[in-house]
């Protein structure tokens, strides 16, 4: 029997259904990735799995440099250590993304992070524990991190197809919260009662079953006419981003979010003024919950198609969810606010990944995921930044609220300049369309591909 559906409306926020039982499961996450894809299955698992031990470490490293030097500032020197590698071997990760195997590069950067957890093992072990490798291996986690996740990100559109990628950039959002929300506290209880080796331990083993999970994906290789990496063709790739606006707007409105309502770093501050110090951890965890819950309720995703709309309102509900935080004085309804802004901080992420995935070219994808690591990467660096400053010149709430409305500022200031980014329609844009053709063509054969091309 033939199901009759309301024709789609062009509001960005339809999520219509049936007026039926079926309404609570079309709220539910789209497993259709799932159970379609075998490379999508082994890549979700690889990267539960090395979630859960990346975090052992991401709680384990800066408590033992608490440990070893008792300062504040040699913690926080780790971030500083990080973030030139990851932007320099972002940058080149994605023109090799597109040079090479993209299963290859994952396979042997997981390994060299296999080893370095290994190496931080090793060090703790020793009766003295030295303080020099713990910065070395962290500028070289950020090194390997940064040439990984641009083929990370663009293998997923080679091994789900073209209509399921917003569901599967939903799952994949959602292994990552359930990861910052479980990881951290399983990191806090291994730590306590069993101690730093056992979590480095731990880490190295969730990489060995990644390398297991990972060995087993389909290979993807460089297409016939890839050219070597090179600045040049960085370069290209930057050109072929400034020319798409709607794609410069993504970026910007990234950055301009993370930049003006980033305000993690004066967590601590803000509880001590709410006389709240208990709550600091759950101020942490109120995003990631936020961002869960927008997860576990994805099904809706796939039925919008006004992508850019959906950045753009999602940014300015983050930027106006933390300025609503900043005002408050119960630390419950902060609480509820912090995780207002995750949820909608995760919208603007599916709907920006939707919009990359589905309209950049195979041959330029790792060279864009490149560039949007910097996008997601720098802006919460810098927000930091800003979040201290502002919070040491005008105070901690202040800083927080008047964050978060200068964050709604220029995300609407970026829409009106960017009405590409607005206007975008992920059933009529044209890249789009031309990749939908180049999918279809690829599952009917090379000469297909050539003619759709």
């Amino acid at each position: 029997m033939t199901e009759h559906h309301p024709p789609p409306s062009s509001d960005p926020s339809d999520t219509s259904s049936d007026a039926s039982p079926g309404r609570i499961r079309a709220l539910l996450p789209d497993l259709t990735p799932w159970h379609s894809s075998r490379d999508f299955r082994r890549m979700w698992l690889a990267g539960l799995v090395t979630v859960f031990g990346s975090f052992l470490t991401f709680i384990a490293l800066p408590l033992q440099l608490k440990e070893l030097t008792g300062s504040a500032l040699a913690v926080g020197a780790v971030g500083a250590v990080e973030l030139v590698p990851l932007i320099v071997f972002g940058l080149y990760g994605g023109a090799l993304a597109d040079a090479m195997d993209r299963r290859k590069l994952i396979l042997w950067t997981e390994a060299g992070l296999a080893v370095l957890s290994a190496m931080l093992l090793l060090n703790t072990l020793l009766p003295h524990p030295m303080i020099w490798p713990l910065y070395v291996v962290a500028a070289l986690v950020s090194a390997l991190t940064g040439l990984q996740r641009p083929a990370l990100q663009a293998i997923v559109p080679r091994i789900v197809a073209h209509e399921q990628l917003p569901a599967a950039i939903a799952l994949n959002s959602m292994r990552w919260q359930l990861g910052a929300i479980v990881g951290p506290s399983l990191a806090g209880i291994v730590i306590a009662f069993a101690g730093l080796p056992l979590a480095y331990g731990l880490d190295v083993a969730t990489f060995v079953v990644s390398l297991v999970l990972t060995a087993g994906l389909s290979p993807s290789p460089a297409s016939h006419d890839a050219e070597k990496p090179s600045l040049r063709g960085i370069v290209e790739g930057a050109r072929y981003a400034w020319g798409r606006k709607e794609l410069l707007g993504t970026y910007a409105v990234d950055l301009a979010a993370m930049f003006f309502a980033m305000p993690t770093a004066i967590f601590p501050f803000l509880a001590d003024e709410l006389h709240a110090p208990w709550a600091l951890g759950l101020m942490y965890a109120a995003g990631a919950v936020g961002s869960l819950t927008v997860s576990l309720t994805s099904g809706w995703v796939s039925r919008v198609h006004r992508h850019g709309r959906m950045v753009v309102l999602a940014a300015a509900g983050w930027g106006a969810a933390m300025a609503v935080a900043g005002w408050l004085d119960n630390i419950w309804t902060v609480l509820f606010f912090l995780a207002v802004a995750g949820g909608c901080d995760t919208v603007s992420g599916l709907f920006r990944s939707a919009i990359w995935d589905q309209t950049i070219p195979d041959e330029l994808r790792g060279r864009l995921a490149g560039i949007e690591l910097l996008s997601y990467s720098v802006g919460p660096q810098l927000g930091q930044v800003r979040a201290g400053g502002m919070a040491t010149l005008t105070g901690v709430r202040t800083s927080v609220w008047a964050g978060g409305l200068a964050c709604v500022a220029a995300v609407g200031l970026l829409a009106v300049s960017l009405p590409k980014l607005m206007a975008y329609d992920q059933r009529t844009d044209p890249h789009a369309e031309a990749m939908r053709r180049r999918k279809a063509a690829g599952a009917a054969g090379p000469g297909a591909v050539a003619e759709a091309a």
